[in-house]
């Protein structure tokens, strides 16, 4: 594997032969054993930001760091074998994933489908960012087909969508959708951030485009910041490298090297992030002072089923509607003792925000509302801590 991983192209990945956890530890990180080589059992983190060449005209494996570098390549054939995609691409944060992939896809005058409930940070990506090169964006209810082809224009180019969906915890019907992007030769980007690889894996199903926010899940300690694009086309891939390179927002060797280590934890601390939030959503379902549970998890979740269907698990992520006012809201989340709160989520440490006044606090509160954002609206990150911990925090609080 060390031979022949010396020859791969750039950020791809070998076939998945393996299971997903052997691949979490393994997959880019194969000891090279020929003669001279170390046998690092784990990528080092190169922080050279120059290579030498033996002539002016043949320059060696790696150039400079912005175009490649050991560890971020390193990351980005892991990260490709986790998702079940040829091609992976490392970047400084999310949001420079998504620009990166808006600008080598995208020109003036063309149209954007997306889901209504989306991260707020996409959101004024789209609207106060690529507005301004002519980029239009339709919002729909893309939990299915329908409402996604009944927005399409000659001019649209891409469906973007996210599975669950932040915070409203919403599904799109990933299969139904990429049929309708197939048909009409659309990309279609699905944001697998709250679920990670471990669960989905939307190319798989049809996606064109993967992307995560690192920072999250995938990093799993709350110590890194980074995004990622996986693609199985190598038309695709071309185009993003040369704007990764070009552009330059790319991920740090220190920064990767911490993803890689995040990395090979992910399918037990996914595991425990569902076991916790199912342990949370069946005690806040149950609580008089609790309106609503939002969690793919529970049966009352109206896409209970779809999320049996395209998923393999649930995630740690979960909303649920408090009863009562603004203060109120704001006197339980700083009762709380074990959780942390703080934006973000899929770090080991359980956290819990507002999102009208924090993550969402950027939305017009009518356009909050229209999507189903109250104001007493609560987003929680179950971490990987024990379950009746949690549990005894939130039930103090709620008191």
């Amino acid at each position: 594997m060390a031979q022949e991983s010396q020859h791969r192209q750039p950020g791809s990945a070998p076939a998945p032969t393996l299971g997903f956890a052997t691949r979490a530890v393994h997959a880019g990180e194969e000891a090279d054993l020929r003669e001279g080589a170390t046998g690092d059992v784990v990528a080092a983190i190169h922080l050279a930001t120059t290579y030498a060449r033996k002539e002016v005209a043949l320059p060696g494996r790696y150039e400079y760091v912005r175009s490649q570098n050991p560890t971020r390549e390193a990351l980005e054939v892991k990260l490709a074998a986790l998702e079940n995609a040829r091609y992976g691409l490392a970047f400084s944060s999310g949001l420079a994933a998504e620009t990166t992939l808006l600008l080598a896809t995208l020109k003036a005058g063309d149209h954007i489908v997306a889901f209504d409930d989306l991260y707020g940070g996409t959101k004024r990506l789209f609207e106060q960012v690529f507005v301004s090169f002519g980029v239009e964006v339709s919002y729909v209810d893309a939990t299915g087909a329908l409402p996604v082809e009944r927005a399409l224009r000659p001019s649209t180019k891409m469906v973007w969508v996210e599975s669950p969906t932040n915070p409203l915890l919403k599904l799109s019907d990933i299969r139904a959708i990429a049929q309708v992007t197939r048909r009409n030769g659309l990309i279609l980007v699905v944001d697998n951030t709250f679920l990670s690889p471990y669960f989905q894996k939307p190319l798989d199903l049809g996606a064109d485009v993967v992307v995560h926010s690192v920072t999250k899940y995938i990093g799993g300690h709350s110590d890194v910041l980074g995004g990622a694009l996986l693609v199985n086309s190598e038309q695709h891939y071309e185009k993003l490298q040369y704007l990764q390179n070009s552009a330059g927002a790319v991920l740090s060797p220190f920064d990767s090297y911490l993803t890689l280590r995040g990395l090979k934890t992910l399918a037990l601390r996914m595991e425990r992030h569902q076991q916790n939030a199912l342990a949370i959503a069946h005690f806040l379902e149950k609580h008089p002072k609790v309106s609503r549970v939002l969690y793919p998890g529970l049966e009352s979740h109206p896409q209970h089923e779809l999320a049996k269907a395209q998923a393999s698990g649930f995630g740690g992520v979960l909303s649920f509607d408090l009863k009562g006012t603004v203060p109120d809201a704001e006197n339980f989340l700083e009762r709380l003792q074990v959780f942390t709160l703080a934006e973000s989520l899929g770090g080991v440490e359980s956290l819990i925000e507002l999102p009208s006044q924090m993550t969402h606090a950027s939305l017009e509160k009518a356009a909050r509302e229209k999507i189903g954002i109250t104001d007493t609206l609560i987003r929680l990150s179950a971490g990987i801590e024990d379950a009746a911990d949690l549990v005894a925090d939130l039930e103090q609080a709620l008191a």
